[in-house]
């Protein structure tokens, strides 16, 4: 990948050095499109590189796409289906295994690398190299504007002329990591329509007095069955949860957190698969044992004992405690609704839902209406639940606005 002082004539300019824009520079290098990589950020792909645990869950092998809606969201989310469908998972695991890159499945179709996610941003200079990409970073745009030949890109190393503009700046998520709205201005500049932003795959907070008898359960996990909305709306997941000093989080609440809006309630069954009413009503007529004690056997003894002390009929053995009380008990630990307050915003959220309006672009080419400008990755409305289905979004957009440059070219 060059560093070198490049011609201020370009085919094409990628904004945005992460997943979406390495991978496009890369692709569209190598079909014979003079390419210039700028990004603002001093270090090149940190999102890339603190995925996963640091190992990067770089795709996952349950994706359908001839069913996006499964796994994305997204005012239009069938936008996504002509992308996905042309480049899989299958296609981005055979790349990485020409590298040699050790990978390995950990949940639900989700693949992880062994090592660390250093190897995936090294693959993807690689691959940069191999399209002679010229690479500037840290480089700022300051200005894009369009004139009769394509673009003319005001930057921090100088003035740069492009037929074509790429924007894969992301979202707003993890900004000390250097996320931005640049292209969200962008698309507003040229007069096409933003799907205003929020927080998803986020934790969820709760007010600080009513959280007040679960802050104590911080760090316990389980396994639960999570849901908001409903009739057609309603959307639900089967994953582990996260108490927090300040809410919830965990895989099933990053997931569910895509989906809520402010004021709805998240309904959660703490014990799934169990019929907790049953089973003390069957407890109650051979146990002495404390109700915490007997709930201990369904969820973990810390959130049990918690759990009794919401009610003094609830505190008490099982064989003494009333059969309402009983049912109360079941019905609130099987269907335990609240409403949180908030998110942990964009500090914390893992991706940006929301973004340049799919309606505005092409889902062949991700080409704008504004012509010659295009966006990839994340910037887009297009959202994929968690474990691997965002950088499978980044991979196959930024893969087919780079046949499209490839096949304008010249």
């Amino acid at each position: 990948m060059s560093d070198a002082p490049a011609p201020s004539a370009f085919d094409a300019v990628v904004i945005g050095a992460g997943a979406a824009g390495l991978y496009c520079a890369a692709v569209a290098g190598q079909l014979g499109v003079k390419v210039l990589l700028v990004d603002h950020a001093d270090k090149l792909a940190e999102k890339i590189r603190i995925s996963g645990g640091g190992r990067c869950n770089f795709t996952n092998r349950d994706l359908d796409p001839r069913a996006p809606h499964k796994h994305f969201l997204g005012d239009n989310p069938n936008f996504c289906r002509s992308a996905l469908a042309r480049f899989t998972p299958a296609d981005f695991i055979a790349l990485v295994q020409k590298h040699g890159i050790p990978f390995h499945e950990k949940h639900k179709g989700q693949l992880f690398g062994d090592r660390a996610s250093e190897d995936f941003i090294r693959m993807l200079q690689d691959e940069c190299g191999a399209g002679d990409v010229a690479h500037w970073q840290p480089c700022s745009v300051r200005e894009l504007a369009a004139d009769g030949a394509g673009y003319v890109l005001q930057t921090s190393r100088g003035t740069v002329r492009a037929r074509r503009v790429v924007i894969a700046t992301g979202g707003l998520s993890i900004p000390k990591i250097g996320a931005s709205d640049f292209g969200y201005r962008i698309a507003q500049q040229f007069g096409l329509r933003v799907v205003p932003p929020r927080p998803a795959l986020v934790p969820l907070t709760f007010d600080g007095e009513a959280w007040a008898p679960f802050a104590q359960l911080a760090g316990l996990s389980l396994p639960v069955r999570i849901e908001t909305g409903e009739k057609k709306d309603r959307m639900a997941f089967d994953e582990d949860l996260l108490f927090t000093h300040r809410g919830l989080s965990g895989p099933a609440v990053l997931q569910i957190s895509s989906y809520w809006r402010e004021g709805q309630p998240l309904r959660i069954d703490l014990a799934p698969g169990v019929d907790v009413a049953g089973e003390l009503a069957r407890a109650k007529t051979r146990s002495r044992k404390l109700l915490a004690n007997e709930l201990a056997q369904w969820v973990p003894a810390r959130l049990a004992e918690a759990w009794v002390q919401q009610d003094p009929a609830w505190q008490r053995p099982v064989n003494e405690a009333g059969d309402k009380a009983l049912q109360q008990l079941a019905q609130r630990l099987s269907r335990w609704e609240l409403v949180p307050t908030g998110t942990e915003g964009y500090r914390k959220a893992e991706v940006t839902a929301g973004g340049v309006d799919t309606r505005e672009l092409s889902s062949q080419t991700l080409e704008s209406r504004q012509a010659g400008l295009y966006f990839i990755g994340e910037v887009v409305d297009v959202t994929g639940w968690l474990g691997g289905y965002n950088f499978q979004w980044a991979w196959a957009s930024a893969r087919a606005c780079a046949q499209a440059l490839a096949a304008t070219n010249g």
